[in-house]
Order: C-alpha cells, then sequence, then structure tokens
C-alpha cells in the first residue's frame, strides 16, 4: 500500500494553503491547552447526551462518540470539484432506482445484471410500477468519500436507505465555536447551520400534489430504544416537526393522520427512519409494531411521501455500487466525476478466483454490511482470520465484494499523545428536492483514533471532526 497522503503537509511535505493558519495557530497553542479543550468537548457531549448504542453486544450499552478538536480542512475550489460530482452520482441514483421499478431498460440493455436485482434481498418488488412523487426515490444521501492525493476523491459507498450521522455534523460545528473562537476568527469557514432548513425545504418540495399549501412534515422514529434515536430527536426539534412513532399515526380512506390533543392531523411527508421491512405490517413484516398498518396503501395511492422512497435500499448495495460508473454513463450520458474504488464481484467466477489468491492485500465486504462489521482488511490480519474468510467466501461468494486497500488520506487529530495524522473519510449529505438539489458545504467527516487504523467507524473505535470548507 503506498503511503498515505497528507492533506495538511501535501506530498512535499509542505503545509498546503488551505491549512496555513490551523498549521500556524497548532505551533502557537500549548499542548496541555489542547488536551484541556479535548476534555472539555467531552463533558459537553456528555451532557448534551450524544451516544449510539452498539447491536449484539453482550450489555449493548450507550457509547460517546470521541470528537477529535482538530479540524479538517478543504479549499473551495476542492469542495466544488466534490459538489459537482455528489449532484452526478445523486441524479444517476435516482434515475436508476426509478428505472429498476419501472422500464428496466437499464436491465434490457444487459448493463446490470437481472439476478442482482431481483433476487436482493433489498429490492421492492411492491414498488415495481409503483409512481411515487415527483419521481424522486432519494431525497437524503449520505455518500462515503475517501481520499488518495490532493487531486482524487473516491465514493467509497453509497447510503440511499436512512443515511445517519448528520447530528454530529452539526453539533461539532456547534462545540469548535465554542471552545476554538480565536480559530474560528483566523478563517472564513462556509457555514452548515442552515442544514436544518435546506432539509425542511427539501421535504416540503416534494409532498404530494394533493397535499395543502403548507404541508405537514413528520419524522417517524423506531423509537428511544434505536441506536440513532439521539440523531432523530435532535433533527425534528431543529426541523420545527413532530417526532413521532408507528403507534402516533393511522390511516383512514388512504390517509395518513396524526394522533394530536386537537383530533386528527393530516401528515403529507413522512421523513422515515424505520427500514422498510417494519414500515407498514399488512405489506411487510406482520410482526412489526414499529410501523403504521395500511402506510403502504397511502403512499400507492400518492396521498403521502416517504423520504426516502421504499425500496432505495438497493442502491446501499456493495455489488450494485460496482456498476456505478455504468449507471453514470447510461442514464446521464456523462464520464462519473467522482471515481468509484474498483471493485471485484465475488458473485463472478473470475472475480473470486483473483479474490482468492490476493486475500492478503485486499479488503473483502458483504454487499449488504455496514458499519465496519463483517469486513476483512487483508494487510492487518491474521492467517487464521484470512483462512476464515476464505471458507466464508467459498460458501457464499455472492455475498461479498472486494477492492484494493486505499491509502485514506489523514488529517493532524489531537491523540494522547500530542498531534499525530490519522485515517479519514467523509459522508457529505446531499439532499435532492423537486425544486434542486442542495448540498451543505462540508458533512461529517470520521477518523480512525487508532494508529495505522483504516476503520474509521464509530462501532469500530472511530471519532468525528468538524470539517471546515473554506469560504472564497
Amino acid at each position: 500500500m503506498a503511503a498515505a497522503f497528507d492533506e495538511m503537509k501535501g506530498q512535499d511535505g509542505g503545509v498546503r494553503p488551505a491549512y496555513g493558519e490551523l498549521a500556524r495557530w497548532l505551533g502557537e497553542v500549548p499542548p496541555d491547552v489542547l488536551d484541556y479543550r479535548r476534555r472539555e468537548a467531552e463533558l459537553i457531549f456528555r451532557r448534551i447526551g450524544i451516544t449510539f448504542a452498539v447491536y449484539g453486544e453482550a450489555d449493548a450499552q450507550e457509547r460517546l462518540i470521541p470528537f477529535d478538536v482538530i479540524p479538517r480542512i478543504m479549499a473551495a475550489s476542492e469542495w466544488r470539484l466534490l459538489e459537482k460530482g455528489l449532484t452526478q452520482r445523486v441524479k444517476a441514483l435516482n434515475a436508476f432506482i426509478k428505472d429498476i421499478y419501472g422500464a428496466r431498460e437499464i436491465l434490457r440493455a444487459g448493463v446490470v445484471p437481472d439476478d442482482l436485482i431481483f433476487r436482493n434481498p433489498a429490492f421492492r418488488p411492491e414498488m415495481s410500477g409503483q409512481p411515487v412523487p415527483h419521481d424522486l426515490y432519494v431525497h437524503v444521501a449520505g455518500i462515503d468519500i475517501v481520499r488518495v492525493d490532493a487531486d482524487t476523491f473516491y465514493v467509497l459507498e453509497d447510503n440511499a436507505r436512512t443515511p445517519s450521522g448528520v447530528s454530529y455534523m452539526l453539533e461539532n460545528r456547534e462545540i469548535m465555536m465554542r471552545l476554538f473562537p480565536e480559530l474560528f476568527s483566523r478563517h472564513r469557514i462556509a457555514p452548515v447551520e442552515n442544514y436544518p432548513d435546506e432539509l425542511l425545504a427539501t421535504l416540503t418540495s416534494v409532498a404530494p400534489v394533493s397535499a395543502s399549501r403548507e404541508p405537514n412534515v413528520v419524522l417517524l422514529t423506531p423509537g428511544v430504544f434505536n441506536s440513532a434515536y439521539y440523531e432523530h430527536s435532535f433533527l425534528a426539534d431543529k426541523l420545527g416537526v413532530e417526532l413521532v412513532e408507528g403507534r402516533d399515526l393511522f390511516v383512514k380512506d388512504e390517509i395518513v393522520y396524526m394522533r394530536t390533543t386537537q383530533g386528527p392531523k393530516r401528515v403529507d411527508v413522512i421523513y422515515r427512519r424505520i427500514d422498510d421491512d417494519f414500515l407498514d405490517p399488512l405489506t411487510f413484516r406482520p410482526d412489526s409494531v414499529l410501523g403504521v398498518p395500511g402506510l403502504m396503501a397511502a403512499y400507492q395511492a400518492g396521498n403521502v411521501t416517504l423520504a426516502n422512497a421504499v425500496g432505495t435500499g438497493i442502491a446501499d448495495d456493495k455489488a450494485v455500487y460496482s456498476f456505478m460508473p455504468a449507471i453514470v454513463k447510461f442514464y446521464l450520458g456523462e464520464e462519473p466525476l467522482l471515481k468509484n474504488v474498483p471493485t471485484w464481484r465475488c458473485r463472478e467466477e473470475e472475480h473470486l478466483a483473483y479474490v482468492l489468491d490476493h486475500l492478503h492485500e485486499l479488503v473483502v465486504k458483504e454487499v449488504h454490511g455496514s458499519g465496519g462489521y463483517g469486513m476483512l482488511i487483508g494487510p492487518a490480519a491474521s492467517k487464521v482470520a484470512i483462512e476464515q474468510f476464505r471458507a466464508k467466501l467459498k460458501t457464499a461468494p455472492k455475498n461479498f465484494i472486494a477492492q484494493p486497500t486505499l491509502a485514506l488520506s489523514t488529517c493532524p487529530t489531537c491523540v494522547e499523545a500530542g498531534v499525530a495524522p490519522r485515517h479519514v473519510d467523509l459522508r457529505p449529505f446531499v439532499l435532492t428536492g423537486r425544486d434542486r438539489v442542495r448540498i451543505v458545504p462540508g458533512g461529517l467527516t470520521r477518523v480512525a483514533l487508532k494508529e495505522g487504523s483504516l476503520v474509521v467507524n464509530s462501532s469500530q473505535g472511530g471519532g468525528t471532526k468538524d470539517t471546515w470548507v473554506l469560504d472564497g
């Protein structure tokens, strides 16, 4: 694996322009002050109660995501490049999802194999031939980006189902402004705090045609035991909309209503943070108590908008991801502005043979995996782990893809020994409304706090940073 690109020091070891002021400031600030602020940030996070739960652990206790007090900085020109690429990608994703539930031209053209769609657990046959309001499926996308040099960004994965993490982007900025006003005063930083307004404008714009002039938007949560419940309540509060659970809603004559103290109130748009399976016990899992009986009938009648649409999970599949360059070309007639990581699909014999021969140098992932679980990082794995994974691959090759081990870029990070480079990725949030695409400058930077680690997921010990896009 090549040496990692350092975003502050660049290839030649000289400080890159965007980091000039930060480098000077780091040279001036005493280490004990930095450490004190780091502990102060942790106290604030604890007081606010920003936690997440790790499923599958015996105690499944609430954890604090570590926050790094040194911001990641991007020049305006770098951000513009990303913004164009993200807009293009989400446009193609929307066209693809519409097509596979509609005319299926991409399958007829042989660009994407039929069985990858029809045998996919994330494919929802209930959505076949089903129009959705304004032909938009992915209203909120979290696209994970990694960087390998000054000019090259790769998309690592697409999150089109129920992308999370935006509350951390907003809280990180608030805490940095509170703790480091002097560092802010040295920079012109594009704001992120207007994200809730942009999200509400997006959701309102996609209300069904039958909605009233001021559509009623609600945020649907599985409830307090969900690992992202903090984010659900935080966002509902910031948006100024009702946070509801399935039991707060009911369907009558194919219209969704919310129970209120003033009587039933019609609901036009549901920003749902519940997976498809649990949305409606009459259509999906009959044992689900989280959803709303009859919700799909109201949806199919065109009387409510679900954001994101049912069935968008097909775009999160990592085997489908490998076709994204072809998908962009097929629908938009353009070359992708953002690269895909080269991907071997283990479902294909030739690909599988290559992967089995090179396990020690590849990253192998489950096609429906998330959160850094079920992965093999070949260069860091023991011989025993590699052999165990080899057996898994041979048993169910369709469940896996493999990719080269990318040298993710690093950023200066505050660790116990002082300031040191650590690997990072970025999740910008792309909002697609009827009127336009909105992308708040920045996103959630996740950082692998363990030295040498490439796994940035919070469930695997990663932390977060504030992401500064310089204005101008």
